[in-house]
């Protein structure tokens, strides 16, 4: 490993199948490409190469890709691909090397029929059919992250399966903090591969090549990805085709980071110095010299093309008179005054702000020697490839738009640039000259030598990455966790170097491990804390939440998704606001002593610009600025009037930096609160995303802004005209716009245009459709009212219907402008609150736009209507629930109708009312989470309220409450949890008698009832329990056709043991349930068979307890049934009780497929534990019964 063989021994391109010959321009590969070609070509082994920049590692990426295209060999050497079947995935580490991979594959493989597609975040739009047809993706480790994610969630692998190969250019990377990301996605690879429905795809044997710069630390990257030595190559300086000599300069800093790099190219004492080290190292060769900015590089070609012509004959970068004539032509095709007048002196500049021709006219005149200094951006690093024989790297640091501030390059950038010198056709040596602050010296000096160790980056981040790969269900316990640590390259540096990591060094490796697996479990207690995931009662199995999601999918750090979640539903905009100054995002931004006075001025400003100011807790503006989430808030406010105040540019980067990652931070609360239907949160949510997304808020005079070619002047003209909003620039005439703007024609017809980019006009129409279950049905519509354009865009709004007085989100849906039928109406089930109105909002807001909103308020009042009792101090409204046969069990919170009402119409409740007091969750409610319940399309469904059911010692209350005399005024019986039965058995001549019907279709499961029609003195209470059976009622009536199902909901008495269940029934049998999700006894069926000789019954256990298939015997009065309870149980402890009625309820003869089953409902909390008829229900007929004589 590492040895070199004999630079003679080259391998020849004719090595490869005819197919593949044509990829490469030449005959013979290096002596570097030579000794790693039978290992790329001829093995499927993971690699890792290390080797200086220039050495020709783009061709080991080439012959692994033509590794993995030989499959598709036949065995005539013919290449039939498949596309899409076998993809190679290339992670570099800039959108600029991306790009230029893929220009530089599409023109080498492209005659292969190989697809390449590129994911950076320039190219947002693919679709699913596009990168399931591609072949070799191109992508940074922070779009693979993003497109991974999305690609894994809810399970599905999508085209994850199909990888084969993963490409890792610079893999030094990972020493940055980008590196984490990149650490986090092959690491969700590795995860993935191992996964068992994995073992007949390609991804199960992935194969991994990673190549870098010259780093001391190779073997730990070989070991975290699994490279056996044969394929882990390390080469040194003697590998470079042309020998380098390295210098690092150290200088003082200036005031400030963007005077620190001005100082070395503008006329002060450090005027000469740029053009100093030029004449001393460049030798009247060739130079590019790398700026951290356009601006920087148009000046340092000025500064270098005055110094040579001051200098006459003498220039240094003019060396003759032929090379002058043609800089001098060349000069006269240049359409850039300034980069003409550089020109002719033998200076030019290249950055993005150069039309096309004059690009290419400076990369041309560079190339051939003409033009000997070239001053450019470090966009050109990466770009066309325009060698030279010196590289000056002016100031290590660059402005982070992001981050609104100076920072380092990356490290891959520097190597990229220092990549630059030296031409191998030309020159035999190069230089490159780094000119950086002191302290940063040794730093670039160990990263030219190769000196520097490669350590991970995860560990800061680790709870952001951890979550999203359990969002992504990658990880779904603690295991997988620990497993998925154990695949990460922290895991590899953590054993080397425990102290970089907070662990004490010479730790056991045994307690080592321990401390690994803690921090893991550290962050996963954090992610619990806050409600990002879920865990079961053993803190083993992780389950994501919405929370969780929203922070995965908008890429917020943790510190940001805590203030989120802890944030009030009621916040209003300036609360919101205040979130976003306090997040994680853009903690980087300070408060500069220089800055104060300017925040002063336009915290304390009287002509009300600003929405909020920075007050005192008296409500008085604060004078003076003390935090940086002061400044913070400031800014974003002068930014969003629209015009700001503040011109500085610093300030103004930073100002850019607080929407861009506010935007991102709304967005992800709007999704929070419209989860946690939270009405006044989630709307200023989505104002706030807007208004930041477009630096105005929805009350801005200059909303014109918005239109592409509008600008602040514009926008200022057209206001002093009145026009300020989109509806008057509609009506505008387009010869006024022009005549106000002071601009020609067609300016005018030009904004007129743009108006069609809008989205259409829509307006929203509420109106009552009926009170119906005790909740009012309101209808929205929204009608478009201008006509949709046909436009490539397309633009979204979100439809909101909340209630003002309780905050909660009714309806939400997100809807198309564009293309949704109009009208398009949706019904709203509205709670009414006692004896108030209800406020009714909805609320259309368009994405990305602001001042097109529309808002609209309804009132709805049910005075006459509600009739309210106060339960525990809080006034409710509950629903009415109607039975057929004209019986009807309702709350006492929503029957009390009122005398005016009763004395002029007929009540639907008139005949037999029951009222429940109840200030448990109503039916309705319950019934909407039952799971596992059928629904029937031929039968009307019947909803029934769930009570709390009553224990054996509350019985003999129920009998006193039973003699009871009735009000004297009462309209309608009120009934207790102490005395409901009693009222049943009162009125049991109206009650049904359940009997089994065998004549019923067996397959209709639900409980059907009819109405008995027998008086108090024909019909007993012993009479009226639930009877199961063949009994033959005397005097019997034809069952009435409409019957309606039901189903049986059973409460647990609240507070009671979950193992001493107690449920019971009208009939009087109690019952004992215990077992539900997740407890001893989960999924317990307790299954009751009916023998046929006598009226014993049969209880099976649940598979695998100790009294399996245990047989229970009973009388006819009395029946104990004991349960065998699961794991940590004991039995006595799990009984069923059963009180037989007068009758025996199982007839000789009934058969064992029609026993009822009992089965805990999933889920539901122990309190309230619901038990539900599944399978093998009998169905029941209610019919008439007389007493026996």
């Amino acid at each position: 490993m590492g040895s070199l063989v004999d630079p003679y021994a080259l391998r020849c391109v004719s090595d490869l199948p005819p197919p593949f010959r044509p990829v490469f321009g030449f005959r013979y590969f290096n002596s570097l490409q030579s000794e790693c070609f039978h290992v790329c070509f001829f093995s499927d082994v993971n690699m890792v190469i290390s080797a200086p920049t220039g050495s020709g590692k783009t061709v080991l990426f080439e012959l692994c890709i033509l590794r993995l295209l030989s499959r598709f060999l036949s065995p005539d050497l013919r290449f039939n691909l498949v596309k899409g079947t076998l993809k190679t995935i290339y992670i570099a580490p800039s959108k600029a090397l991306v790009q230029e991979k893929l220009r530089d594959w599409n023109t080498k493989l492209g005659p292969l029929g190989i697809n390449c597609l590129e994911m950076t975040g320039d190219n947002e739009f693919y679709n699913n059919k596009a990168i399931h047809d591609a072949d070799l993706i191109l992508t940074t480790p922070e779009k693979f992250d993003s497109m991974s994610r999305h690609g894994v969630r809810d399970g599905r692998l999508g085209f994850f399966s199909d990888i084969a190969l993963v490409l890792i250019d610079e893999v030094h990377l990972l020493n940055d903090p980008r590196g984490a990301a990149l650490e986090a996605v092959i690491s969700r690879i590795k995860m993935l591969s191992r996964q068992g429905n994995m073992k007949s795809s390609p991804l199960a044997n992935v194969r991994f090549i990673a190549v870098s710069a010259t780093i001391p630390n190779i073997e730990d990257i070989a070991e975290w990805l699994l490279a056996p030595p044969e394929g882990v190559k390390r080469f040194g300086e003697e590998m470079r085709p042309v020998k380098l000599t390295t210098k690092v300069f150290g200088y003082a800093p200036a005031k400030n980071d963007f005077l620190f790099e001005r100082n070395f190219s503008t006329k002060n004492r450090n005027e000469i110095l740029i053009t100093d080290i030029l004449m001393q190292h460049s030798r009247g060769k060739s130079a590019l010299v790398f700026c951290s900015t356009r601006k920087g590089a148009q000046e340092a070609a000025q500064c270098l093309s005055q110094t040579g012509a001051s200098l006459g004959y003498s220039n240094p970068f003019m060396q003759s008179m032929q090379q002058y004539e043609h800089l001098r032509e060349a000069s006269l095709t240049c359409s850039d005054k300034q980069l003409q007048a550089c020109i002719v002196h033998g200076v030019g500049f290249h950055n993005g702000g150069l039309c096309l021709k004059d690009r290419n006219l400076v990369e041309g005149l560079f190339l051939k020697g003409d033009l000997q200094i070239l001053c450019t951006t470090n966009t050109l690093a990466h770009g066309v490839n325009l060698p030279a024989h010196t590289v000056v790297i002016k100031s290590t640091q660059f402005f982070n738009k992001e981050k609104g501030l100076y920072v380092e390059y990356e490290r891959s950038m520097v190597l990229q640039m220092c990549g630059r010198a030296g031409r191998p056709p030309f020159d035999d040596t190069g230089t490159i000259i780094i000119m950086t602050r002191r302290e940063t010296v040794h730093l670039y000096e160990n990263l030219l030598n190769g000196c520097e160790m490669v350590e991970s980056q995860l560990l800061p981040c680790a709870v952001e990455h951890l979550n999203a790969e359990i969002v992504q269900l990658t990880v779904a316990d603690i295991s997988l966790a620990i497993e998925w640590i154990k695949c990460s390259y922290l895991y590899i540096r953590i054993k080397k170097n425990p102290e970089n990591y907070g662990v004490k060094r010479g730790t056991p490796r045994d307690l080592l491990e321990k401390q690994i697996q803690g921090i893991c479990v550290e962050k996963i207690h954090e992610l619990v804390e806050y409600g990002l995931i879920l865990t079961d009662e053993y803190a083993f199995l992780l389950q994501p939440l919405e929370p969780g999601k929203l922070m995965a999918k908008f890429y917020l750090k943790f510190d940001t998704m805590k203030l989120i979640v802890k944030a009030s539903a009621c916040c209003s905009l300036e609360d919101l606001l205040h979130i976003i100054c306090h997040s994680a995002e853009i903690t980087w931004i300070q408060l500069r002593r220089n800055e104060k006075k300017v925040l002063n001025d336009i915290n304390t400003d009287k002509d009300g610009r600003l929405l909020f100011h920075i007050v005192m807790e008296n409500g008085k503006k604060k004078k003076r600025v003390q935090t940086r989430e002061d400044k913070i808030f400031l800014l974003a406010n002068d930014c969003l009037t629209g015009d700001p105040l503040i011109h500085d540019l610093s300030l103004n980067q930073e100002m850019n930096s607080i929407c861009s990652n506010g935007c991102r931070i709304a967005r992800c609360m709007r999704e929070y609160f419209i989860y946690k239907k939270s009405y006044r949160s989630a709307i200023n949510s989505m104002i706030l995303a807007n208004s930041l997304h477009q630096k105005l808020w929805e009350r801005s005079p200059f909303l014109l802004k918005q239109l592409p070619g509008i600008g602040i002047v514009t926008a200022k003209a057209l206001k002093s005209a009145g026009i300020c909003d989109f509806d008057t620039l509609a009506a505008a005439d387009a010869r006024k716009i022009e005549s106000v703007t002071g601009r020609n024609y067609p300016f005018g017809n030009h904004i007129k245009e743009l108006m069609s980019s809008l989205p259409p006009k829509i307006d929203i129409h509420i109106e009552d459709a009926g009170n119906r279950l005790g909740k009012s049905t309101i209808t929205v519509t929204l009608t478009r009212l201008s006509q949709a354009i046909q436009s490539n865009k397309r633009n979204f709004a979100d439809m909101v219907v909340g209630s003002e007085e309780d905050n909660v989100i009714l309806f939400h849906e997100k809807i198309r402008t564009q293309e949704f039928h109009s009208p398009y109406s949706v019904k709203v089930f509205v709670p009414c609150p006692p004896n108030a109105r209800v406020t009714l909002k909805a609320d259309l807001i368009f994405e990305e736009y602001v001042g097109l909103d529309v808002h609209k308020k309804h009132i709805i009042s049910r005075e006459d209507d509600l009739h309210v009792t106060k339960a525990h101090g809080i006034d409710k409204a509950e629903p009415t629930y109607n039975l057929p046969a004209e019986i009807c069990l309702v709350s006492s919170r929503t029957i009390r109708t009122s005398r005016s009402q009763s004395r002029t119409e007929q009540s639907p409740l008139s005949k037999e009312v029951y009222v429940i007091e109840d200030d448990a969750v109503t039916a309705l409610e319950k019934a909407d989470n039952v799971q596992g319940t059928r629904k029937f399309n031929n039968l009307a469904s019947l909803e029934v309220p769930s009570f709390d059911l009553l224990s054996e010692e509350e019985y003999g209350d129920m009998q006193a409450a039973a003699s009871t005399p009735e009000p004297a005024e009462a309209e309608c019986i009120s009934a207790t949890s102490n005395t409901i039965f009693d009222h049943i058995r009162k009125k049991s001549k109206d009650f049904p008698t359940l009997v089994l019907s065998k004549s019923m279709d067996s397959s209709y499961e639900p409980l059907i009832l009819k109405k008995m029609k027998t008086s108090r003195d024909q019909f007993g209470v012993e009479q009226s329990s639930l009877h199961t059976g063949g009994v033959t009622p005397m005097d019997s009536e034809p069952a009435e056709p409409r019957v309606s199902p039901t189903n049986m909901l059973f409460t647990g008495k609240r507070n009671s043991p979950s193992e001493k269940k107690i449920m019971t029934t009208p009939g009087e049998s109690p019952l004992r349930f215990s077992g539900e999700n997740d407890s001893p006894l989960e999924k317990s069926k307790i299954l009751i068979n009916a023998p046929a000789e006598n009226s014993h019954l049969q209880l099976a256990a649940k598979r695998g307890s100790p009294s399996e298939k245990s047989k229970m015997t009973t009388t006819l009065d009395e029946c104990s049934l004991g349960l065998a309870g699961g794991k940590d149980r004991p039995l006595e402890k799990s009984n069923i009780l059963i009180r037989t009625p007068v009758e025996n309820p199982f007839e000789k003869g009934t058969p064992a497929e029609n026993s009822p089953q009992f089965a805990a409902k999933r889920d539901s909390p122990s309190e309230k534990r619901k038990f539900s008829f599944s399978s093998s229900l009998p169905c029941f007929q209610a019919e008439q019964c007389t007493k026996q004589e």
